[in-house]
């Protein structure tokens, strides 16, 4: 009776740690957070245009000069959700002020360095986004720009 129980029990213990395992994963689904996001053709993005990818949890930027740049959607300060707001062309953080440019420059501390990016590639016309890689920075530069 006492083995009995003991095996139910490391079953049990075996079973809640690989439920928990599986639930700590990251998700990695195409067209979401963790993985490539098609965001669209390129030329449905006008020049000087940010465009809110909740999914993906990322801004698609579209520069002047055409190129694109995507900015992962968490202030650099503590991780919380920035936006965008077009009335004053910048970024904000709602916790404590932070606020970015248009490229995701720091404009207002406390963030201590630019928002963070996605690669971006342009492949037969579309904008594709991976954002299973995020990338560091600590401000813009012109050749972070993906052209088509």
């Amino acid at each position: 009776m006492k083995m009995g129980a003991s095996a139910l029990s490391l079953l049990a213990v075996l079973e809640v740690g690989g439920a928990s395992l599986m639930f700590m994963q990251p998700r990695s689904l195409d067209g979401e957070f963790g993985g490539e996001v098609n965001a669209g053709a390129v030329d449905s993005f006008p020049p000087g245009s940010v465009t809110h990818f909740p999914d993906g949890r990322f801004y698609l930027i579209r520069a002047d000069s055409g190129g694109f740049l995507a900015v992962y959607q968490r202030c650099t300060h503590l991780g919380c959700t920035v936006n965008w707001e077009p009335n004053q062309n910048r970024f904000f953080c709602p916790c404590h002020a932070s606020a970015f440019d248009i490229h995701g420059d720091v404009q207002n501390p406390p963030a201590p360095r630019a928002l963070d990016t996605f690669a971006v590639t342009i492949e037969n016309g579309e904008v594709i986004v991976n954002t299973a890689d995020i990338q560091t920075r600590d401000q813009f530069a012109p050749e972070q720009l993906v052209h088509s």
